[in-house]
């Protein structure tokens, strides 16, 4: 229905908020549900904020009924612009929630931004400094990758199996290697493994030999390599120029085509504990992801073709499905655009039940702002270039 031109302001002013409401014109009713979304499409985190950014052009143009507004950004991989172009997101877009950055220390500092402004954040990046402690701007942060301590807990599990008794490892100089590592050396004494040697690199080195060199004098049975993207090449690499002939572990921060294609043979053989929907065609009919899994490949294969899928990609869907169930609960609450529907989303992500995803099922409290559970790693081994799950 449209307003003739005829009436006057002064008529138009006495209409009331319910003549209003059925003209169409409350733009508050009506609120687009704003998401920023902050990913690195370039520097070294590249190979994950593209599938992210693919995935996140798949997403539907509503939810709830809501018309959804997204606007994205890209971080460059680094900290100090993921927190500059999350306060921009919120001051000037007047986001209803941020999803991303795509790493770990990007994500913390978007995180801190997002907090003191009151604003949810579905991080991204994998590291439990995202989430840890929950205090302060933490408790409007949320992430969905599964903690260190379950990632790393599958891979030890899969070394004693494989009677591994001595393992080195090397981390990038991020919180994400610090935290993998803080994990591996927790966990590995319980499980009477070794640590033969520990190493570190950083995410934009040229060159890893003098670590290497060292990690082979202390002959592992094992590595393993704490990094992300095609940056955890490097030492793999490395290690197979000289000759290293044990078990090498990457973390889920491999997950995507680019370390296949840039690692190539030196590649074969890892193993990875990993979110299920890199492998979602081999899981058991009985995996409670395999579902959504499937749906997700499909739909994002059929786009991109063949092999294209990315866990990174999928963190992205994940983020969706978590909006998808939460958003609803929110509008119950308040209208899109406000400081009471930022609070209500805060509240009603806290409190997702058995929410699932191709990431895994989620279950989240005051103080767990992660939620997923060991079903939401696999171990996956390289083999043919291609990731093959191992049951």
């Amino acid at each position: 229905m449209k307003i003739s031109a005829a009436i006057a302001p002064r008529h138009l002013r006495r209409l009331s908020a319910a003549t209003l409401l059925s003209l169409g014109l409350s733009g508050v009713t009506h609120a687009d549900i704003t998401v920023g979304v902050i990913l690195s499409t370039t520097g070294p985190a590249a190979s994950l904020g593209q599938p992210a950014e693919n995935t996140v052009k798949l997403w539907p143009g509503s939810i709830a009924g809501q018309k959804l507004k997204v606007i994205s950004v890209n971080d460059n991989s680094d900290p100090t612009e993921a927190a500059r172009q999350a306060a921009k997101l919120i001051t000037e877009n007047a986001v209803d929630v941020i999803v991303g950055p795509s790493i770990t220390p990007p994500s913390i500092a978007a995180m801190e931004v997002a907090g003191r402004n009151s604003t949810p954040i579905i991080a991204l990046g994998g590291g439990n400094a995202i989430i840890e402690p929950q205090e302060g701007s933490r408790k409007w942060a949320f992430k969905m990758p599964a903690p260190e301590a379950i990632s790393v807990e599958r891979a030890l599990d899969h070394m004693v199996k494989n009677k591994v008794k001595t393992v080195a490892a090397i981390a990038v100089t991020t919180s994400y290697g610090e935290g993998f590592l803080k994990a591996f050396n927790a966990q590995a004494p319980a499980k009477h493994l070794q640590i033969a040697a520990t190493e570190r690199y950083g995410a934009q080195d040229l060159g890893v030999t003098a670590q290497v060199l060292r990690i082979m004098a202390a002959k592992p049975d094992a590595v393993y390599i704490f990094s992300f993207g095609t940056p955890a090449v490097l030492p793999q690499a490395e290690l197979a120029k000289r000759g290293y002939k044990g078990k090498i572990y990457q973390t889920h921060g491999i997950a995507n085509a680019d370390f296949l294609r840039v690692g190539g043979k030196s590649v074969e053989g890892t193993y990875l504990a990993v979110a299920p929907v890199l492998v979602a065609e081999q899981l058991p009919a009985s995996d409670s992801t395999k579902k959504q899994g499937m749906e997700y490949v499909k739909k994002y294969e059929s786009q991109y073709g063949p092999g294209t899928r990315s866990l990174f990609g999928s963190t992205a869907w994940t983020a969706l499905n978590w909006l998808q169930a939460t958003v609803p609960v929110a509008l119950r609450q308040a209208k899109p655009n406000t400081p009471e529907f930022r609070q209500a989303l805060r509240d009603a992500l806290e409190n997702m039940h058995e929410v699932v995803s191709p990431e895994g099922v989620f279950n989240m409290s005051p103080g767990n702002h992660n939620g997923i559970d060991a079903r939401g790693q696999v171990m996956v081994e390289i083999k043919d270039g291609k990731w093959k799950y191992i049951p």
